[in-house]
């Protein structure tokens, strides 16, 4: 299996983004200028939302993989597939960049 270079970056949010947990649901809301810009709202499932709380800027996509792994019912490839389809999402809507 060719290993994602997703797995070696790290990652950091972007400042710009409030997040609230409502129900069983993250939800992220860009603040730009003082004002929520409610047309760019995003919502995360239990997974989406832990990746979110791991996303720090100090580990490495390898370590959220293997979080994912431990507190999910989902083996490494799998788990490895979906968080780089996440972050690879996360970071063209700009919610993260690479550190």
């Amino acid at each position: 299996m060719n290993r994602s270079p997703y797995l070696e970056n790290r990652f950091a949010k972007d400042s710009s983004l409030v997040s609230r947990k409502i129900a069983d649901e993250l939800i992220l809301v860009p603040v730009r200028q003082n004002v929520a810009d409610l047309e760019s709202i995003y919502t995360m499932n239990d997974v989406g939302a832990r990746i979110w709380e791991l996303i720090d800027g100090q580990r490495r996509g390898e370590e959220i993989r293997d979080v994912i792994v431990e507190e999910f019912e989902v083996n490494a490839d799998e788990a490895e597939a979906d968080l780089e389809e996440f972050l690879q999402m996360l970071e063209k809507a700009g919610a993260v960049k690479r550190v």
